[in-house]
């Protein structure tokens, strides 16, 4: 019985190599096998589409836009008088990427339902609901920078287009 469990023993650990064949076959792959993966690579590497000049992607515009810095520094006269912005300014600046497509089920401008309900609840309900924040709008539409009157602006602007016919709000002169 000692005999039998030797011979099993040493069968867990016996080569899959048997012949002097397989040996051959085993260190061609081993040699091969890397070299053909790395030929592979290399053609995979160096066959990258080239386009032409005439091709869009290659266009100045193009190519512009994809170099561009990702951020820009602006300098500011802390003195300099703020200029407030027109409704459409603001609306195009902040409030159109929500409220132009209905992302995040934000009233899409130009829908005179969804806008009916809200121009009958009147701009200060309105206003007072895009300072501080509602759902998923952030307050100010995400812009802190925005003053109350250019947010108001902004609502004018978006509810007369989708049916209101209010006045824009005027800038109230400072004393």
């Amino acid at each position: 019985m000692a005999e039998h469990q030797t011979d099993a023993h040493q069968e867990d650990h016996a080569s899959f190599i048997k012949t002097p064949q397989q040996l051959v076959v085993v260190i061609l792959l081993a040699f091969v096998l890397p070299i053909v993966i790395i030929a592979m690579l290399a053609h995979l590497a160096t066959s990258i589409v080239t386009y032409d000049s005439d091709h869009p992607a290659m266009s100045e515009q193009s190519i512009a836009q994809r170099i561009k810095p990702i951020g820009q520094v602006t300098l500011v006269d802390p003195n300099a008088p703020k200029v407030v912005k027109t409704g459409e300014d603001v609306y195009k600046q902040v409030c159109q990427a929500c409220h132009g497509t209905g992302a995040l089920n934000a009233p899409k401008v130009g829908d005179k339902a969804l806008w009916g309900k809200l121009i009958k609840d009147g701009l200060d309900a309105i206003a007072a609901n895009a300072i501080k924040g509602i759902r998923q709008m952030p307050p100010r539409g995400g812009n802190p920078d925005l003053s109350d009157l250019e947010l108001r602006r902004a609502i004018v602007y978006m509810a007369n287009q989708s049916g209101a016919n209010w006045k824009e709000p005027e800038a109230v002169a400072a004393k």
